[in-house]
């Protein structure tokens, strides 16, 4: 069995994919910053799956992280067949007052360190007749978001990116599914520093990281491109779909300030 590898899996949605990955027998390379809770992590899965769990702690908002994850991956000749690009953070606030290196790690992690694990890992994807790139993006992906504008703007290029490479790699067996979720029952939330009132509206929509994460590798392995889960997330895109582009950031506005 090959490698599925999956970044930002010591916790959260990360975690959750990974325990789903484990459970559909794939062996599995985690990394994320702590190692103390990778190791965690692993021991974890293995008690329950009979799978293999290497990891390695990187921190992506460091720019030669990708190129060390691949050299690790290599080195060990991992075979991997499954990338999942998970990793991110969010940073909630005015745009203004926010620090350049604040901006620039977050657009490191969340656009520049993906698009480079996809350049780096795609020739090694596509040693194996079927494989997948998972990317995970947000409801946020579908509009602008006042407050919040460089993390939804950062989730929209996901969402296009995989969307593209989709049907670049169509042909050479290799499929890349999209996964935008909304509110969802980890810190996020907390570490963006969302304002109560986005906070409560959250906590009442809020799907656990485990359910999302079933759904995620169940449609990625069914080669979906593009996947909202939920009802009333799906609701939510389509409502913004209908409403004009001021109205629907408006509203968001009003929830971020």
């Amino acid at each position: 069995m090959s490698y599925a590898l999956v970044t930002g899996s010591s916790k959260g949605i990360g975690r959750a994919i990974a325990f789903e990955l484990a459970k559909h027998n794939f062996d599995l390379l985690l990394t994320a910053r702590s190692a103390d809770l990778l190791n965690n992590v692993a021991e974890e899965i293995q008690r329950i799956y009979p799978v293999k769990v290497q990891y390695v702690a990187l921190d992506l908002s460091e720019m030669d992280a990708p190129q060390r994850l691949y050299d690790w991956c290599t080195q060990n000749r991992y075979p991997v067949s499954v990338l999942v690009n998970n990793a991110g953070f969010g940073m909630s606030g005015v745009f203004s007052n926010a620090s350049m290196e604040k901006n620039t790690s977050l657009l490191q992690v969340n656009v520049i360190a993906p698009t480079q694990l996809c350049t780096l890992f795609i020739p090694l994807l596509q040693q194996n007749p079927l494989s997948y790139i998972m990317n995970i993006a947000s409801t946020a992906s579908y509009q602008a978001v006042p407050y919040l504008a460089i993390y939804a703007a950062s989730k929209s290029y996901m969402l296009q990116f995989s969307r593209s490479l989709s049907i670049e790699l169509s042909s050479k067996g290799t499929s890349v599914t999209c996964i935008s979720p909304g509110p969802t029952d980890t810190d996020w939330a907390a570490t963006a520093s969302v304002p109560p009132k986005a906070l409560q509206l959250a906590a009442r929509l809020n799907m656990q990281p485990s359910k999302l994460a079933a759904i995620a590798v169940r449609s990625m392995l069914a080669r979906k491109t593009e996947v909202v889960p939920g009802i009333l997330n799906k609701l939510g895109v389509f409502m913004v779909w209908l409403m004009p582009k001021k109205t629907s950031e408006k509203i968001a506005a009003r929830l971020y300030e």
